[in-house]
C-alpha cells in the first residue's frame, strides 16, 4: 500500500482501548477510500502491520492546518521551502480535497466549499474541456486531472517545482502523475505560453496566482498570447476572485476591460465560479 496520508479529520476521537484490540474504519488517503485498522494500546496498527503511536496520533489532531505522511510509523509534516519564491508550501487538510498553503495563504476556496467543488466550479464555467486544454496554473493539479476527464489531452505549467513536489504527496493529485493525456511543464506561463503554437489549444483554463504576486498573468500581452493559442471559437475561462469583494470587482472590472481590448468576443462574468469567460473570434 502507498504510505498513509492522514489529518485530523481522520484521526479526532480515535483513542486506546481499554483493553485487547479493537478495530474501526478510517481514512489513510484524506478520506478517498476507508480502510479497517487496529486500535491498540501501543496505537493504531495499519493493515500492513505498521504501527502508529497515540503520541503521534496527538501530533496529528492538534495540527488543524498540516497533513502527514507516515514512513516506517513516523509521521512527516507535508511541507517544503521554496527557495525560487522565497515561501513556505504546505498541504492544508479540509473535509474534502485539500488545498495548498502557499505562506499560509490557501490557494482554493475553502470558505462554504471545498477544493474539489471548487475546481467542480471553474470546470463547469469553462464549458465542456474538450479537445486540447491549456491549464495555466498546476498547483495541485486538480484542474488538469478533472480536464483530462473529457479532452483529448492537457497541458499544465506551474512555475514552482515545489508545488509538484506537495502534489506528489496528495493522494487527491495522484492521477495528475498517472494519466497519460496529461503533458506538464515547468517554468513561467508567461514565457511558456509565449512559445506555443497559433491556434492550438480548444480551452483554456487561466487560474493565476493573486493579482499582487503575478501581475504579468493579467496583462494585455498575456491576454494576445492566449488569445493566440486558442482556435476560432475557443474558449477561455479566467478565474480572479471573490467578486463581492472591493478589491474582486476592481480587478475583474480591470481584466474584463483587457480582454476586450485584445479582441476577445463574449466576456461574462461567472460569479459562482469567481471569474470570467471569454471566446476567441
Amino acid at each position: 500500500m502507498s504510505d498513509p496520508v492522514l489529518s485530523h479529520y481522520q484521526l479526532a476521537g480515535l483513542t486506546a482501548p481499554t483493553e485487547g484490540v479493537e478495530t474501526c474504519q478510517i481514512s489513510l488517503d484524506l478520506g478517498l477510500s476507508r480502510e479497517t485498522v487496529g486500535l491498540s494500546a501501543e496505537g493504531i496498527e495499519m493493515p500492513d502491520g505498521r504501527i502508529l503511536s497515540w503520541k503521534a496520533v496527538e501530533e496529528i489532531v492538534d495540527a488543524t492546518n498540516n497533513c502527514f505522511c507516515i514512513e516506517r510509523g513516523q509521521t512527516t509534516k507535508i511541507v517544503t521551502f521554496s527557495e525560487l519564491q522565497n515561501r513556505v508550501y504546505s498541504l492544508m487538510p479540509t473535509r474534502g480535497a485539500p488545498t495548498m498553503l502557499i505562506s499560509g495563504i490557501p490557494m482554493h476556496r475553502i470558505k462554504d466549499t471545498d477544493p474539489h467543488r471548487d475546481t467542480l466550479a471553474k470546470v463547469r464555467a469553462s464549458g465542456r474541456l474538450v479537445g486540447r486544454v491549456l491549464d495555466t496554473a498546476t498547483g495541485l493539479g486538480y484542474t488538469a486531472i478533472e480536464a483530462s476527464k473529457t479532452a483529448d489531452s492537457v497541458l499544465t505549467i506551474e512555475l514552482d517545482p515545489c508545488a509538484i513536489e506537495i502534489a506528489r504527496q496528495n493522494p487527491w493529485s495522484r492521477q495528475l502523475f498517472r494519466r497519460e493525456n496529461i503533458q506538464q511543464a515547468i517554468g513561467d506561463s508567461f514565457d511558456i505560453v509565449s512559445e506555443l503554437e497559433d491556434a492550438s489549444f480548444d480551452r483554456i483554463v487561466h487560474d493565476p496566482p493573486a493579482f499582487k504576486l503575478a501581475g504579468h498573468l493579467y496583462s494585455a500581452e498575456f491576454y494576445r498570447q492566449m488569445l493566440r493559442v486558442l482556435v476560432p471559437r475557443g474558449r477561455l475561462f479566467h478565474y480572479i476572485g471573490d467578486p463581492e469583494s472591493r478589491s474582486g470587482r476592481n480587478i475583474t472590472r480591470g481584466v474584463m476591460r483587457r480582454l476586450d481590448e485584445t479582441g476577445f468576443l463574449r466576456i461574462q462574468r461567472r460569479p459562482k465560479a469567481f471569474g470570467v469567460v471569454a471566446v476567441r473570434p
